[in-house]
């Protein structure tokens, strides 16, 4: 079973956690996940993880709700209560968590730390190419070749 160690080790080494303070404002915030090309960014108080917050955060509590980027801290639109998952976690247990959560990126917690952010993109790529790979490795099996004879 593969497991989110293998997602993180995927990722190339420059590819860092990205966070924002809980009083910046949504603006900033959104700043920061555009130049990151990511959906989510960590949310921090006195150096320590308090909440996430999501593309999704800002279209369901922000907008919808009347709320100004500019003038909305992420603090009052963040999702407080994160799932996270260890990198022993299979990739059917995330997507488990994330169905059942409605849910979109797992931070990944080893030693009490913030270790690295895996999406549902990170882990459906993942699942597929396994998928592939265990059909190749059948229909080398089948055709009775790639066994080095």
């Amino acid at each position: 079973m593969t497991t989110v160690n293998k997602i993180l080790e995927s990722k190339p080494d420059d590819v860092k956690i990205h966070s924002v303070g809980s009083d910046e404002t949504v603006l900033q915030a959104l700043r920061v996940m555009a130049e990151a090309e990511t959906g989510a960014v960590l949310v921090c108080e006195d150096d320590r993880i308090v909440g996430i917050f999501t593309e999704r955060d800002y279209a369901r509590e922000g907008e919808l709700k009347g709320r100004c980027a500019k003038d909305t801290r992420v603090k009052d639109v963040m999702t407080n209560e994160m799932i996270s998952v260890k990198p022993e976690t299979t990739l059917d247990a995330c997507m488990e968590l994330m169905s059942k959560h409605g849910i979109r990126h797992l931070p990944v917690v080893s030693n009490a730390r913030i270790i690295g952010l895996v999406s549902i993109k990170d882990v459906v790529r993942a699942l597929s190419e396994q998928a592939e790979s265990t059909i190749n490795e059948l229909e080398n099996y089948i055709l009775g070749t790639g066994y080095g004879r």
